[in-house]
């Protein structure tokens, strides 16, 4: 944690963490898009917040969004999860560009941590005249504290709130780079949406099943590979396993087709080495079904793995969970992510 924090003071009697990790947020208008100290002004610049929750504010991290992995991953994890007790809710402050990576990896590693923890940012900067930072801050923080409000909906997952819309987390995928409606969730349905008031879809929110048991180690060597037609893998990526790769995001066509004569000796091959493979697809919604085609069905006896379609941050980020977890089958769901 940073030094840096401050305490709000409020009548509603409820506390919420605001944690702070970078981003557009906190980027000056004359930066160049870059973090800056804007963070701990917060609570000044947009005093509606104090309205809705007693706010504690810390930094954990401050830096450009495309700067965070794994290792900032389980610092935010420890983070919220040695905060948990304190606190009824928590909304983290995150730049754009890898929040649904961060997102989804917060879902996994804290499974079963039922209380809400909303991530948000911004596409301008706060500091900016049409910055959609304050609606987008105070709408999160709106959701974070639903169960203390009427109609007292109680979120209990990691939800990322964009644009008017209030995603689950690990279902989220960045979908425009210059709108105010950056985020989407196309296999999943929203939780809510914002307008006069917020329209909740609660049939769709998850209800976690068993203790919580926090997972606060990632294995970072694990890479995306789409299929691009006419790419030879073997030319392309070689031997992966050499290399230092444990696990792979395999991203097939459709319902999980490949072109055969290159692909699969080259699965067969590092599967032999030990790598493990996981399925997705190129298609943003839809099922995944490799069985249905020869060379699905082909992969899926080298042992790759194709469970319930995931986009592929999510499964990129399970890998590195399952690499450190052997117990944890791919296939599985932890949290509503597949």
């Amino acid at each position: 944690m940073d030094s840096h924090a401050s305490y709000e003071e409020d009548v509603d009697g409820h506390h919420v963490l605001v944690s702070g990790t970078g981003g557009k947020y906190h980027a000056q208008k004359s930066q160049s898009l870059k973090p800056g100290n804007m963070l701990n002004n917060l609570l000044g610049i947009v005093p509606e917040l104090r309205q809705l929750a007693n706010l504690d504010l810390k930094v954990v991290f401050n830096r450009d969004s495309c700067n965070i992995g794994p290792k900032e991953w389980v610092t935010l994890a420890k983070a919220l999860d040695a905060s948990r007790r304190n606190y009824d809710a928590f909304l983290v402050v995150h730049g754009t560009d890898t929040m649904a990576y961060t997102a989804s990896a917060m879902s996994l590693m804290l499974a079963g941590f039922r209380k809400p923890i909303v991530f948000t940012g911004s596409q301008l900067p706060l500091a900016m005249p049409r910055s959609d930072a304050r609606q987008n801050l105070i709408d999160s923080l709106t959701c974070a504290t639903s169960s203390f409000n009427p109609p007292h909906v109680h979120l209990q997952e990691v939800a990322l709130c964009f644009g008017g819309k209030l995603l689950r987390g690990n279902r989220a995928r960045k979908v425009h780079s210059n709108v105010y409606e950056a985020f989407a969730s196309p296999s999943y349905p929203n939780l809510a949406r914002m307008g006069v008031d917020v329209e909740w879809n609660t049939g769709a929110m998850l209800q976690p099943e068993g203790v919580y048991r926090p997972r606060l180690r990632l294995d970072p060597a694990v890479l995306r590979v789409p299929i691009v037609p006419g790419v030879d893998p073997r030319v392309a990526y070689g031997d992966l396993v050499g290399r230092g790769v444990r696990g792979v995001v395999l991203e097939s066509f459709g319902v999980g087709n490949m072109p055969s004569s290159a692909w699969l000796p080259w699965l067969r091959a590092q599967r032999k080495a030990g790598l493990l493979v996981s399925m997705v697809s190129q298609c943003a919604g839809g099922a995944l079904q490799p069985e249905l085609y020869a060379s699905g069905s082909a992969a899926l006896a080298l042992g790759v793995e194709a469970g319930p379609q995931m986009t592929a941050e999510t499964a990129a980020v399970k890998m590195m969970l399952c690499l450190q977890y052997p117990d944890l089958p791919l296939g599985v769901p932890l949290a509503g992510e597949m």
